[in-house]
Formats: structure tokens, sequence, C-alpha cells
């Protein structure tokens, strides 16, 4: 069962892109790349975007994601030919309810691809047969639009696309922010966020910010998001390190700064040899090139045949005399 999924460099990746996101993509034959074509949705810094989709590819090899599965979105020309295809299939009022654009479209120079990105992300599905696609909770939609899509090209045109199904995490999707626990943890956050936890932060700082974590006054360690989101979040974050129960792990703890101690500890111990891996790999620029090109080659290949397939459906290839 093939397994794909993207994540877009639009701010340094966070100890909620590790536990929802990359310690998941285990699928030797999976696809799993970095969505660069997306941060350009809105304004961007060319540099900022180059450095941070170095970054974030670097990060992913450094998580043990197999060889041969990571990729550089743009590097994958398929991917854009599929989109303008499946716009050609997609329907404006549709598109109109994607969240993304109900939140941040319709503004003066609101750009084109922030309507249209959907199609993009149907395509990065569709273009592999990904049979399962392992998302955060806030991507729900974007799966939906890709199976709505799917449906309706093989309906119209033939039977080209696979259907694909959701695959959420249990606890990871959940993480939130440790100073504002009502939010998602986010990496798009400015880079010095005090609630935001960066895999590459040094581990005085992530200590730091965990011990700093908001709580509230009543010193009771309960799993109780209504009524305790903070202390929640906390005992979340420690049952996705540690692979526990935050309802049980709640049991132990009579205090706040003994769990938080703990937490950090557990978080510590995840992302310390991540960042020891990352500094390797940083070390030897030509071999992240080479795992990068072997990545590309193998996604061209795969989604090449896809590709031509959806021509040929919609009238496009063989057609010349």
């Amino acid at each position: 069962m093939t397994s794909l999924s993207g994540i877009t460099p639009s701010g340094r990746l966070t100890l909620g892109n590790y536990l929802g996101a990359l310690s998941r993509f285990t699928d030797p034959d999976g696809f799993f790349f970095v969505a660069n074509l997306h941060a350009m949705t809105t304004k961007h810094d060319p540099r900022r975007l180059a450095t941070l989709t170095r970054e974030c590819a670097t990060l992913m090899l450094a998580a043990g994601i197999p060889p041969g599965a990571v990729f550089v979105q743009s590097d994958v020309p398929t991917h854009a030919q599929l989109a303008y295809l499946l716009e050609c299939t997609s329907y404006v009022g549709e598109l109109s309810r994607m969240i993304q654009y109900k939140e941040k479209g319709g503004r003066p120079m609101t750009r084109a691809s922030l309507f249209t990105y959907p199609c993009l992300m149907a395509a990065d599905i569709l273009l592999y047969g990904a049979q399962r696609v392992p998302v955060g909770g806030d991507q729900d939609q974007h799966v939906e639009l890709a199976r709505d899509v799917a449906v309706r090209f093989n309906r119209e045109y033939g039977d080209t696309f696979v259907v694909p199904e959701l695959h959420k995490a249990a606890l990871a999707t959940r993480i939130k922010d440790l100073a504002n626990p009502t939010a998602k943890m986010n990496k798009s956050d400015a880079d010095d966020a005090v609630g935001t936890i960066r895999l590459l932060d040094p581990p005085d700082v992530i200590r730091r910010q965990i011990m700093r974590a908001v709580t509230d006054s009543d010193n009771e360690v309960r799993h109780d998001e209504a009524a305790k989101p903070g202390v929640t979040n906390l005992l979340e974050i420690l049952a996705a390190c540690t692979g526990g129960d935050p309802a049980q792990l709640a049991l132990g703890y009579s205090s706040y700064g003994d769990l938080k101690r703990d937490v950090a500890d557990a978080v510590l111990a995840v992302i310390e040899p991540l960042q020891k891996e990352y500094a390797r790999l940083a070390t030897d620029p030509g071999a992240i090139d080479g795992l990068l090109a072997q990545g590309r080659d193998r996604a061209l290949a795969a989604s090449e045949p896809r590709l031509q397939a959806a021509m040929r459906a919609m009238g496009l290839a063989g057609c010349a005399p």
C-alpha cells in the first residue's frame, strides 16, 4: 500500500512536524517530498524559501526516511503538469470552499495560486497511485477534494486514478502551542515564537520553552482539554514522545514542575539524535544532493506514466497525425 505525504517549507520545522509527519514517513515504497511549490501561494522571500527547502529536505533525510523516497516537489515537473489538468476537472464552487482560501483569499493582491493550489495538492497525491495519505487534521479537506476529483475524472474520462484514503495520526496532530495551548504549534510562526519547539533549536532553548509552558493555577495534573488545555498539551506531547497514554501518564504526577521536566527530557530524547544526524548530513552537501536526485528520478519514473495516461484520457496525447 503506497504512502505519500509532503511538508510545505513555510517555516522551520517543529516538534509537531516530527511527531505528526516525519516519524510516520516509514514506508520504503512511499514518496515523501518538500512541497515548495505550495509555499508560493502568498508573498515570500525567494532566498528564505530556498534555505527552508534545503533545511526541510535535510531534516527529512535525517529522520531516517528510506533512501529514494525523499524529493523536492519543484524538481519533479509532473506535479505542476497534472495540476493544470485537474484544474480543468475541478469546480470554482468546491475550490472556493477550501479553508485556506476562505481565511486568506478575497483580499487585494490575492494570488490566483491560493485559489487553485488544492488542485496541485490533488496532483501530488494522485500522481503516485497513493492509497494512504498521512496528513494532519487540518489537511482533511484537501484529501477529500483529491478523492472527489479522482472519482470525477475516472467517471468522465475513464479509470485513471486510485482514490486515496486519509490516514490520521492519533496524538501528534493535536500538539498545541506552548504559550497558547488552544492553537496548533505552527511552523509558520516567527522563528523566535516562545510557544514553538523548533527541531533545530539548541537543547537549552527547548528545555526553557517547555519549562515556561502555560498551564493554570490549581496545580492538578489531569488530562482535560476543555478545562486544562496547557496541562493536556504537555501530557499529549509526553505521550507522543514515549508511546504512553496521556490520561494514564497524568496519574503519575502531583506537580506541574515534575511534568514539565519529564516532558523536556522526553522531547530532547527524540530531538537530539535527529539533530546529530542533521549535523552529520549537513557537512556533506554533495551527499544530500545525490540522495535528493535519487528521490527525484524515482518520483519522475513513477509519476510520468500516470500523467501520460491522464493526458491521453483527456485527448491531449497521441493526437498528432
